[in-house]
């Protein structure tokens, strides 16, 4: 059966819209993305290396960061990533690429105790196709072949910080349980 015209549904039940406001769904919301710092080292140019001198080893770094802005609801999330390759053969840099990319992201309806894993995990999970894009472009743009960063496990990643802040907090005489 279809409303009369001009009726508000909401006031057959009133119970269900104070129940639904106290329970209200999580909401982010992307406000701004940016590149806080970029910077790429191109050492093979620099050295003069030939390209059958090097076998190129990847490595990646990750570190994240979080913290409230001044406006209500508001959090800043950095995304610290280091890339660099060495040459195996007698393990000498042959590029560093570092990029901090920052978001600011609107978060509304998450219970406090789940605040620091969401900004930890979810929003940098928002922020990383567009990291993973930038630095691809960069170290095509350097001179070498694409870089394509293989996804990153945030949960992982928060739960090594979380085992790591423990290990530093515990004592150095109390038992290893």
């Amino acid at each position: 059966m279809y409303p009369e015209r001009g009726r508000d549904m909401t006031d057959e039940n009133p119970q269900e819209t104070s129940t639904d406001a106290a329970q209200q769904p999580p909401r982010m919301q992307i406000l701004a993305q940016y590149v806080r710092d970029l910077s790429f080292e191109n050492i093979v140019a620099q050295r003069g290396l030939s390209g059958s001198e090097v076998t190129p080893e990847i490595g990646v770094q990750v570190s994240l960061d979080a913290r409230k802005r001044n406006v209500e609801n508001q959090y800043e999330v950095i995304c610290k990533f280091r890339v660099s390759s060495k040459n195996t053969n007698d393990d000498t840099n042959l590029f560093m690429c570092e990029l901090d990319y920052g978001g600011v992201f609107l978060v509304e309806g998450v219970p406090e105790d789940q605040l620091h894993p969401f900004l930890m995990i979810e929003c940098p999970r928002m922020l990383f196709p567009f990291i993973r894009r930038i630095i691809s472009d960069t170290t095509r743009d350097g001179g070498f072949p694409p870089v394509n960063l293989d996804p990153v496990d945030f949960v992982a990643l928060y739960r090594q910080e979380l085992s790591r802040r423990a290990q530093a907090e515990r004592p150095a005489d109390a038992p290893l349980s």
